[in-house]
C-alpha cells in the first residue's frame, strides 16, 4: 500500500469525515480474495488522482467500529465521501472504469 492512505477507527473522522473534497475509502481484509483483486486498481487510482481525490483503505478486521458505522456488510466495499459526507458506494470487485465513473460523478 504505497499510495493509498491507511485509515483506522482512530483517525477516520480526521482523515475522511473532516476532509474537504472527494475521498474514497476501500473497506477490505487480508483474507478477502476480491479485495486483493481490486487492490492494484485502488493503488493506481491513488497515484493517478493524487492531489485530486483522497484514496484510503480501511482493514475491516482491525477497524470494526467504522465498518459497522457505515453498515459495511460485504467486502470489498468502496465508500465515497464528499466534504465528509457519504455520497456513494460500490460493493464487490468492479473494474476500474466503474470506480473512476464515481470520481467524475462526484468531483464537480
Amino acid at each position: 500500500m504505497a499510495n493509498a492512505l491507511a485509515v483506522t477507527d482512530d483517525n477516520f473522522a480526521t482523515e475522511i469525515e473532516s476532509y474537504e473534497g472527494l475521498a474514497m475509502v476501500d473497506f477490505w481484509a487480508t483474507w478477502c480474495a476480491p479485495c486483493r483483486m481490486i487492490a492494484p486498481i485502488v493503488e493506481s487510482l491513488a497515484t493517478d488522482y493524487a492531489g485530486k481525490v483522497k484514496v484510503a483503505k480501511l482493514d475491516v478486521d482491525s477497524n470494526q467500529k467504522t465498518a459497522m458505522k457505515f453498515n459495511v456488510r460485504s467486502i470489498p466495499t468502496i465508500l465515497f465521501f464528499k466534504n465528509g459526507k457519504l455520497v456513494d458506494q460500490v460493493v464487490g470487485a468492479v473494474p476500474r472504469p466503474a470506480i473512476e465513473a464515481k470520481f467524475t460523478q462526484h468531483a464537480g
